[in-house]
């Protein structure tokens, strides 16, 4: 019994990397390339002529189930474009305790506006980013009758 095992490990050993060498050469095959051309942004403005680009070749390949493991995307940003401004405003509250901040949390779900909680050792701040000064407006004075004072301020962006 030993000598079979002695004699049947190798030779499952030697199966298994034969098998691996010719699956390792089945799909890593030495076929040319044919017409390659880098890719390009087709944007639609020009009508172009089909053209045979060199990543093509592989979505006809006859081998189905391997994966090519990387695509490349290139993106050409026109930044040339004006940016439009818009005043967005910012709202900050210090919340002391859990009750303030569960009632706080409360009416933002009642509201549906999206916030920022931020939590460090001086307390809890709340800040929200939103372009509708009125409803910053009606939240500070519901904030009041729970005892969170909050600010409205302009909000700049550094860049």
């Amino acid at each position: 019994m030993q000598t079979l095992l002695k004699w049947l490990t190798p030779a499952i050993a030697l199966g298994v990397a034969i098998f691996i060498l010719f699956f390792l050469v089945s799909i890593n095959s030495q076929e040319p390339i044919v017409n390659t051309k880098p890719l390009e942004l087709k944007t639609g403005l020009f009508p172009s002529k089909e053209e045979k680009v060199w990543l093509n070749h592989f979505s006809e390949s006859e081998r189905k189930g391997y994966i090519y493991p990387v695509n490349e995307v290139y993106v050409k940003l026109d930044l040339d474009e004006k940016i439009t401004k818009t005043i967005t405003y910012k709202l900050s509250a210090k919340v002391k305790d859990p009750y303030q901040l569960f009632c706080l949390q409360e009416e933002l779900k009642g509201r549906q506006l999206k916030y920022f909680l931020k939590k460090d050792r001086a307390g809890i701040d709340l800040l929200i980013y939103s372009q509708h000064v009125d409803k910053l407006n009606n939240l500070v004075k519901v904030l009041k009758n729970y005892k969170i004072q909050a600010q409205i301020e302009l909000y700049k962006e550094e860049y």
